[in-house]
């Protein structure tokens, strides 16, 4: 809710195009990303936590997004926002939709979904670069416009907002921190373009939508990497959790036939505070020898 805020005080406070603010405010309100990053994924520990906050997120925008657009349309009188029931339509077919064939797929070929796992990241990845560089090729001008008119700054305020909101609300977990930033900071430009009835030609929106990716993988990029490094080393209990998981998801797959060949034990810094306090043999090394020859 904190995004939409900002960025509907930054339409009311400027006088920006009304095609840019319209992008912004459809950015605002349009939940997750394109692709989830693959540091979403990665920089946490708890791989289920950033999982179990995509679906959540998901599931709820298609309640939250049609609510937001009824809310921004009547409090700036607009009538660019598409209708609240279309609105949940597009969630629903964007985000919802893939959400469940991936659970499909995952739930019923798992193997398949391993290995078309990375593929499917990498293209759709590549798809996205692609289609941002034919919006920056063909908008110079009006991505020019909006550096010079102001309006880039507003744009990357709403960036920044969502991935300090996320960062401040994550709790007191720094992996809770770290995904609910990544998550607030990137926003998905289908829904936006979906969710603006009349504007979606006009070179400023895609302007705006440029911008706003753009914007997006600057921030993103080097609070990711802080984040990384300030992350520090697995303590016992983090890698001992680890550990179990791994095992139980390895005798699961066991015995339903499928193979489990990702079971690693993590590396972990040894303690030496915890070594000092292990009990000393008295004989040393012969007590090892004498375990081993009984």
């Amino acid at each position: 809710m904190i995004v939409p805020i900002v960025a509907v005080a930054l339409a009311h406070a400027f006088d920006f195009p009304h095609a840019a603010e319209i992008a912004m405010i459809a950015l605002a309100i349009s939940p997750l990303a394109a692709l989830i990053p693959v540091n979403l994924i990665k920089i946490g520990r708890n791989f289920s936590f950033p999982a179990g906050l995509m679906a959540m997120v998901a599931l709820l925008s298609v309640v939250v997004v049609p609510l937001l657009v009824a809310l921004v349309g009547r409090s700036l009188g607009w009538s660019s926002l598409v209708s609240p029931l279309r609105a949940a339509g597009v969630v629903a077919a964007i985000v919802l939709l893939p959400l469940v064939a991936g659970m499909v797929v995952r739930a019923l070929r798992p193997v398949l979904a391993n290995r078309i796992e990375l593929p499917a990241s990498l293209a759709g990845t590549v798809v996205l670069r692609l289609a941002t560089l034919a919006l920056l090729l063909t908008n110079l001008h009006a991505i020019w416009a909006l550096i010079v008119n102001g309006t880039v700054i507003a744009i990357a305020v709403v960036v920044v907002v969502g991935f300090a909101a996320g960062h401040v609300l994550g709790g007191p977990h720094p992996n809770g921190r770290t995904v609910l930033a990544l998550a607030g900071g990137f926003r998905h430009p289908a829904v936006a373009l979906a969710t603006a009835a009349t504007s979606s030609s006009e070179p400023h929106f895609a302007a705006a939508i440029v911008l706003y990716l753009l914007l997006g993988d600057i921030v993103g990029l080097p609070y990711t990497i802080w984040r990384q490094r300030s992350r520090g080393s697995l303590t016992y209990a983090e890698a001992a959790a680890i550990i179990l998981d791994a095992r139980e998801k390895a005798v699961d797959d066991l015995r339903a036939g499928r193979a489990a060949p990702y079971y690693l034990a993590p590396s972990i810094e040894p303690n030496p505070s915890s070594s000092a306090t292990l009990p000393s043999s008295a004989d040393g090394g012969d007590s090892a020898n004498g375990d081993q020859n009984r």
